[in-house]
Order: structure tokens, then sequence, then C-alpha cells
């Protein structure tokens, strides 16, 4: 008689983890913020805008030239309210979180609207040809725009895709906790066990913990073993 050859049973396939996403969108949105701050605070140190004024009555040119700040001083204030922001997701939970994460959005699109205003801008180099002559306006010819407020601009297209980010998947981020582990599960406690009264180092740990060694000493005497709680010696 011959013996049944069992079947081998199809394993299936192991399901993804819930948190793969997660892990991979807090990587995501730290890289865009910070990359997008620094770009936002560098380009704002940078030349904007530059051109020639003429300087007195025969007509000397003199060449005039101005920052990211000097133009419009919101993108760099955006840049690091998004920076204090993004590092604020990770403190609070629920409500506040998306609250937050609405705050990082928005500070990367007022520093696109702020840069791509500013690429095109002359009056701040005009009042500060006017302000170099001692008037109150001044013509100023020949002036060319630099690269740096599109790189504002990339800056705060990375702020907001942080903050698309955080609204999106914030819920499944950590936070900044230590009772609690990345999937958010709490921590088990150990437990306390009574100091040795042979070991003073151990009395002087757990009066620095709060703790109250002379009553676990009296609870431990009182509780030693081969007593009985109703035996009298």
């Amino acid at each position: 008689m011959s013996a049944a050859v069992p079947h081998p049973r199809p394993q299936a396939e192991p399901a993804p983890r819930a948190g793969g996403a997660g892990r991979r969108s807090v990587g995501a949105a730290l890289l865009f913020g910070a990359a997008g701050a620094a770009l936002v605070l560098l380009a704002g140190g940078r030349t904007w805008a530059e051109g020639t004024a003429a300087a007195d009555i025969a007509q000397s040119a003199v060449s005039k030239q101005v920052t990211g700040q000097d133009v419009n001083g919101l993108p760099g204030a955006l840049a690091v309210v998004g920076l204090a922001t993004l590092v604020a997701v990770f403190a609070v939970r629920g409500v506040w979180r998306t609250v937050v994460a609405a705050v990082l959005a928005l500070c990367g699109a007022g520093i696109v609207a702020g840069a791509a205003t500013g690429a095109f801008d002359t009056s701040a180099l005009e009042e500060k040809a006017a302000k170099a002559q001692g008037l109150t306006s001044a013509a100023v010819d020949h002036v060319s725009h630099t690269p740096w407020p599109w790189v504002a601009l990339t800056g705060g297209v990375l702020l907001f895709l942080a903050g698309l980010l955080a609204l999106r998947h914030g819920r499944h981020w950590p936070a900044m906790s230590g009772r609690y582990e990345r999937d958010g599960t709490p921590r088990p406690r150990r437990p306390r066990t009574a100091p040795d009264p042979e070991r003073p180092e151990e009395l002087w740990k757990a009066l620095d913990r709060g703790e109250d060694p002379t009553g676990e000493l009296g609870g431990a005497q009182a509780t030693a073993p081969g007593d009985s709680p109703g035996k009298r010696p």
C-alpha cells in the first residue's frame, strides 16, 4: 500500500510592513525641508539684480547691486519659520500635527511667491541707487538678474513638498518621546528592585530617582523568604 504524498502548501508572501511608507516619508520630508531651507537662506545673501545709475552731472555711471534680502526679506524669514516648523511636526500629535504641517506647506508656498516676485523686481535696485545719490528716485539702466531668485524658489518648492508629506503621512510618524517605540507602542517598564542595604551607592541612586529606600527596605524585610505574613517571630 503506497503512502499518500502530502502536497506542499503554497506559502503566502509576507505582507509589507505598514510603517514602511511612513518611515520613507519621514526621511523624504526631513531631506526636502532641510535642503529647501538651506537653499533659501543661501540665496537670500546672494546678488539677485544689478545695474548702472548716473552718479553726477557728468553722467558717470556707477554699478549697483542688491541681494535677496534687499529685494524681499520674506523668503528668508519664512525659511527660518519653516525649518522650526519641520522640527515642531515631531513634537506634537493628532490635530496639532496637521496644523503644523499646514503651516509648513504655507511657508513653502509663501517662499515660492516671494521669490517669483523678486526675480524681476527693480524697485530695490532703484531705491538703492537713489540713496547713493541723495535723491528720492533714480533710474537704473542695464539691469540684469541672476539665477539666485530661482534657487530660492526651488527651496520653497522643497519646503512645500515637505509640508504635503507631513499632511499625508504625518499621522504615522513618531513623536519626540522616550516612552514610545517607532511603531507607537509604549515601552515596557522594568520592575524595580529594592536597593541592597549593604551597598550605600544604591541607596543614593534611589534617593536621586525620588524613591524612598527606607520604605522599600522595610517592605523587603517584612516579607523575607521563609516568613509568612501572619507568623510572628
